[in-house]
């Protein structure tokens, strides 16, 4: 019986980042084996067990097969007979399919410290395919890892693409496409998350109404980058500076939805959007079961952005309105939240990213003297 740490924690250590959960896999060992050192089984679908003493994860190394549509359509083996590298080649990225043994050797079958210098994201094997998560984890990796210089491979890339054509995106459950994006939008680039699911045709199935704004024009006088979804990227960069509030950064994702579904013979103007937006929050609340914090919040950020970029020409009854409407007084935490999530709107424009936001300054001076 041999045991390796695996995976993640071996890609952070060889980048010198600190490391937070550690995995380990068993090779030649069978359940009964484990029981008796002492481990305890968890888990329904394949044999885990924690440490006696650290309690740490230990797999039993496992093959995986297909046997139907979706994320969860698989049978193991977990024999003894499994070795190492069958395991390997399970996993999703090059990069997480290393090991190191006790001694601290690094055991590379499928070339992911080549891949961690020169900043790749690549597929392991074909079996990458089988698993539809796999396309939003790339996503979500290549977030993560933007500040690196990290991108995704083009055979990567292809197969995600043709991984969506198939349609098995659509067989996945929705609690684990919310937890991907959230994962994703507390990255340093959560506008990578996105521009990486738009490139392989992702963000169609799973976000369609951001991905209705790309191609939608704006008035240059305000937006010089003139497309809706660039924007969305720009403001997304801009939020990921100001704040590490999961809710702030999604209410920033969905702020401007409603700009995809205004009057096309008006375009670039965007009348109402504000209001049009909502339901089409609610939707993606709905289907992406995202928690209830997170959709107050953007619901007020899509209600009401446009009204603080003007905060300061507002009538007084028009003030005293959005500030009822913000719960301003009882809810300073989430006012805090919308007025970052405004700002990273006002800042997420060609030629504006550095522009100061006095609207939030002047809104606070407001309630304090209240």
């Amino acid at each position: 019986m041999e045991t390796y740490l695996v995976g993640g924690a071996v890609r952070d250590k060889l980048l010198d980042i600190p490391v937070k959960d550690e995995d380990w896999v068993v090779v030649g060992a069978r359940p009964e084996d484990l029981l008796e050192m002492g481990y305890r089984q968890v888990g329904k679908g394949f044999p885990v067990f924690l440490h006696p003493e650290t309690h740490q994860e230990y797999a039993l190394a496992r093959t995986e097969r297909k046997i139907g549509p979706g994320h969860n359509a698989f049978v193991f083996d977990t024999s003894e007979h499994v070795s190492l590298e069958e395991d390997l080649c399970r996993r999703d990225l090059t990069i997480n399919a290393m090991a190191q043994t006790k001694s601290g050797e690094i055991i590379d079958p499928y070339g992911g410290q080549e891949d961690l210098t020169n900043n790749i994201l690549r597929h392991v094997s074909e079996a990458f395919s089988e698993d539809p998560l796999r396309v939003l984890r790339v996503a979500r990796f290549a977030a993560k890892f933007k500040h690196r210089g990290f991108f995704v491979a083009d055979e990567t890339m292809k197969l995600m693409t043709a991984m969506v054509a198939s349609g098995e995106l659509e067989t996945l459950v929705t609690e684990r496409v919310w937890q991907e994006t959230e994962l994703a939008l507390a990255t340093a680039a959560p506008q990578e998350f996105v521009s990486v699911l738009r490139q392989c045709g992702a963000l169609a199935v799973i976000l369609p109404e951001v991905d209705a704004l790309f191609g939608v024009p704006q008035p240059e006088k305000y937006h010089p980058e003139i497309d809706t979804g660039v924007h969305i990227l720009m403001s997304l960069e801009q939020v990921a500076k100001l704040s590490d509030d999961v809710k702030v950064r999604y209410a920033t994702l969905v702020h401007d939805v409603g700009k995809a579904v205004t009057d096309k013979s008006k375009w670039p103007s965007h009348h109402s959007h504000e209001v049009l937006g909502i339901p089409l929050q609610q939707s993606i609340a709905k289907r992406l079961r995202v928690p209830n914090g997170h959709t107050k919040l953007a619901a007020l950020v899509c209600e009401h952005h446009t009204k603080l970029h003007r905060v300061q020409k507002l009538r007084p009854s028009t003030l005293l309105d959005l500030l009822e409407s913000l719960d301003a007084l009882r809810q300073p935490k989430r006012l805090k939240g919308f007025l970052l999530a405004c700002e990273a709107d006002a800042r997420g424009r060609t030629g504006f990213e550095d522009r100061e936001y006095p609207q939030r300054d002047y809104l606070n001076a407001i309630l304090e003297g209240v």
